[in-house]
């Protein structure tokens, strides 16, 4: 992350940006979901690179919107602009409060790349994909082998 000693700095955007939540997942800021590329402040000018967790998301700009409003509340910020990451998203971003609320406020599991998902009621590695569709482009549907409940699971 980069910043400008001269005004508000980069870390007091991250800060800021932690009290973003995805719009799909409260109490699960943007940070922890492993959204925010890059911050930059120069002049009073912050700007906020965003990965989306796929290229559709509608929820961009309502995080785009809430990033801007989180930002701009911050002292000697005067212009925040939102850009959007060309950077693919992975769930290998999510930090482990993201994976752990999910788990027990939304029974979503998270597919990590090369580990088994762990289903988020039972916590046995013995989830099959039901389908590749869930509620969102983001998920798929999975039954779990021990417990036999259906659980979303966030896609790597």
């Amino acid at each position: 992350m980069t910043g400008d000693a001269r005004t508000t700095g980069a870390t007091d955007i991250i800060e800021a940006l932690r009290g973003v939540d995805d719009p799909e997942y409260p109490g699960v800021s943007v940070i922890d979901m492993g959204m925010i590329a890059d911050v930059a402040v120069s002049c009073g000018r912050a700007t906020v690179e965003l990965i989306t967790t796929f290229s559709g998301c509608p929820a961009h700009d309502v995080i785009s919107a809430e990033i801007t409003g989180a930002v701009g509340a911050l002292d000697g910020i005067t212009d925040v602009e939102v850009r959007r990451s060309s950077e693919p998203w992975d769930t290998s971003r999510l930090s482990p409060h993201a994976r752990a609320v999910m788990a027990r406020d939304f029974t979503v599991a998270v597919a990590l790349p090369g580990r088994p998902s762990e289903c988020p009621r039972c916590g046995a590695a013995a989830l099959v994909e039901q389908s590749p569709f869930g509620p969102a482009r983001c998920r798929a549907v999975h039954r779990c082998g021990a417990c036999n409940e259906v659980v979303e699971v966030l896609r790597a």
